[in-house]
């Protein structure tokens, strides 16, 4: 492993991601925040949901009553007022229904004169639900959904339909109490209607879109399910102030910054990323060789989120596997390294935030005995990694808001 590139690498990560913690966002959007003459409650849900709370809590002195429903080991301490309920992501558990009860119970009843503080984040399409299908098919649902390929989006319009809170049907329940929204986005584009499935936004998509998807991917459904295809989200809301804050371009100006303090010429190629995750690794490593003999250090930056389409039955994440989809293209090359890493601190279903490979990890793997096309047919991208010390680490960070993808050449 090029040590210098490694550490270049590790200290563009955790620059970024400091530059995108959400505290500076939520204290802005709140300085246009009137709580009126009645109660203000609190409502928050994603991976940055504990560290929003605290932020909007710091900043108001106190509210009355709040419940936060983000992932397991994100709440980092008590906040004052507000329950703390950590829950199953990227699939639902019983958790999260139990938590978003705790929400719901908390926001019925409100009058006109009340505002609901609604704080969201990436990840709250699983954490944040209330099915109106059995829970275990929901699950059923939401993994097949995540092993389809199905990129975000799509993934959002169809499990609006299945929830009794996404689609804005939360602000719904919130009548006839204000909704102060404030968005953390994580999707491409920051539509709001679909970030964490848009519990208080009006919904765009159509019933004719959720039933496309359910047929491009063949999605296995119930027939109670299939009927809730057929009843159309929320088009209007007329209870619910939006602000937006924090989003993919600002985390790959933060990794553009500090590559250039670093002594690299960043080079933004773009914060629309999209596409399988070991394409977009190949694609950049194909950048990287074009490169090689320019003579200067070179920092290219993408920013967005890809997909894995599942083959197999190992443990990664969409990072991890653009790392690796990178590590053949640069394989030998003694100036060039690749890492990708999602914001949040983790990579998929595992503790990783991402993955490093340079010129040196292809040998690394043969000599660990692993071969580099049988991992990713069994997308195992983190044992992989795991060998030949290519895995990125960071512990949740609060935040969420995409992930970026770095390729590196030292001159």
């Amino acid at each position: 492993m090029n040590k210098t590139l490694r550490m270049d690498a590790d200290r563009i990560v955790a620059s970024s991601i400091k530059a995108v913690l959400p505290d500076e966002a939520v204290a802005r959007a709140l300085q246009g925040f009137d709580a009126k003459s009645g109660k203000v409650v609190l409502v928050a849900t994603g991976k940055a949901a504990w560290q929003m709370a605290k932020a909007a809590v710091d900043v108001l002195g106190k509210v009355d009553g709040g419940v936060v429903v983000t992932k397991y080991d994100h709440v980092k301490a008590e906040i004052p007022g507000v329950i703390c309920c950590e829950a199953g992501h990227p699939v639902p558990d019983q958790n999260s229904f139990d938590g978003t009860q705790k929400a719901l119970d908390l926001v019925s009843g409100l009058t006109a004169e009340d505002t609901v503080l609604f704080l969201l984040s990436g990840g709250g399409s699983a954490l944040f639900e209330k099915p109106l299908i059995p829970g275990a098919e929901l699950q059923d649902v939401t993994s097949q959904l995540l092993a389809s390929g199905a990129d975000i989006v799509e993934m959002n319009t169809l499990r609006k339909r299945l929830s009794g809170v996404k689609g804005g049907k939360f602000a719904q329940a919130c009548a006839p109490a204000k909704v102060f929204s404030i968005v953390l986005s994580d999707i491409l584009g920051d539509p709001l209607d679909m970030i964490a499935s848009g519990p208080a936004y009006p919904d765009s998509s159509t019933c004719e879109q959720a039933k496309a998807i359910v047929k491009k991917y063949g999605i296995r459904l119930s027939v109670e399910a299939t009927a809730l295809l057929d009843i159309e989200t929320p088009k209007e809301l007329d209870n619910v102030e939006t602000h937006i804050n924090g989003s993919v371009r600002e985390l790959c100006v933060a990794a553009a910054k500090e590559c250039a303090a670093l002594g690299y010429e960043p080079i933004l190629l773009t914060d629309q990323l999209c596409g399988e995750a070991r394409e977009a690794g190949s694609v950049l490593a194909s950048i990287l060789k074009t490169h090689a003999n320019d003579g200067k250090s070179l920092a290219y930056i993408a920013g967005g989120e890809t997909v894995v389409h599942l083959t197999g039955k190992g443990l990664g994440g969409r990072n991890q596997e653009l790392a690796l989809g990178a590590a053949v293209g640069i394989a030998g090359m003694s100036n060039a390294a690749v890492f990708s890493v999602g914001s949040d601190g983790t990579d998929g279903p595992c503790d990783a935030a991402g993955g490093y490979v340079d010129g040196d990890t292809i040998d690394a793997l043969t000599a660990a005995g692993k071969d580099i096309f049988a991992v990713l047919k069994d997308n195992d991208a983190y044992h992989a990694l795991q060998a030949v010390d290519g895995l990125i680490m960071t512990g949740p960070t609060g935040t969420n808001v995409n992930d970026v993808a770095v390729a590196l050449i030292k001159a």
